[in-house]
């Protein structure tokens, strides 16, 4: 029997991330422009989350490797994975791959969100980029 997935509220989301450990502090000014938005941390990861309209939680920056206070985007490249910030670009780590994977997990379960397969099995990037198809229409 499937199970019914309840619909968190953007508040009850935020006392629960607070409640497991993550650190739950206003974003800054680069979120988006959003009023009433949160950058959550932990495992040196972060994302920022604000309400949607309905009351339940919007993703507005995906979570990220924190880079000089910056949200990492990942990159793979084919041959190894890479975190980009604005001003810098660092190799990902198996311990930064994991780190981000568990924040995610946890974060999609504080939050009530579908947990999709292949983000189930391993960390997805964001951006794929590899040298061997780089150019072709």
């Amino acid at each position: 029997m499937a199970k019914k997935s309840s619909h968190r509220t953007f508040n009850d989301v935020l006392s629960l991330l607070g409640g497991q450990r993550f650190d739950v502090a206003p974003a800054q000014e680069g979120a988006k422009r959003v009023p009433n938005a949160f950058q959550v941390r932990k495992y040196g990861c972060a994302a920022e989350i604000a309400a949607a309209p309905d009351g339940t939680v919007l993703l507005l920056a995906r979570p990220g490797w924190v880079l000089n206070g910056e949200i990492s985007r990942l990159l793979d490249r084919g041959y190894q994975k890479f975190f980009k910030s604005s001003k810098l670009e660092i190799p990902a780590t198996a311990d930064h791959l994991r780190a981000l994977h568990d924040f995610s997990e946890e974060l999609n379960e504080a939050a009530g969100a579908t947990t999709l397969y292949n983000e189930a099995l391993g960390t997805t990037s964001d951006v794929y980029n590899y040298d061997r198809v780089k150019g072709r229409a």
